[in-house]
């Protein structure tokens, strides 16, 4: 996948878990929602594809930060800087630590 493309357009189906976005090149791209995060004031969806990307375990999620333009449309842009993306998952298994107690 290009860690550049930014995914406009966004459809949600009947089970509000999966997401519709469609890149730039118009290729429809199914991904189920796994959480959403929020980091200095900016908010992340952690999104896996339903199918899985070549390379990529049933473990693993892409990270996209969710920006709205002004026509409050959805943007969103795949996140590529390490930094944030420790910083996301850090926050997403302390939510699912917190879960357990």
């Amino acid at each position: 996948m290009d860690e550049n493309k930014n995914f406009n357009d966004v459809e949600e189906f009947e089970d509000d878990d999966i997401i519709t976005l469609i890149s730039p090149d118009g290729e429809e791209i199914d991904f189920v929602e796994i959480a959403g995060i929020v980091h200095e004031g900016k908010f992340y969806a952690m999104l896996q594809p339903v199918e899985l990307i070549e390379g990529m375990e049933d473990d693993e999620a892409l990270v996209f930060e969710v920006v709205r333009d002004e026509d409050d449309n959805d943007n969103f842009n795949i996140v590529t800087d390490d930094e944030i993306l420790d910083i996301v998952f850090k926050k997403y298994n302390d939510l699912l630590d917190s879960q357990e107690d």
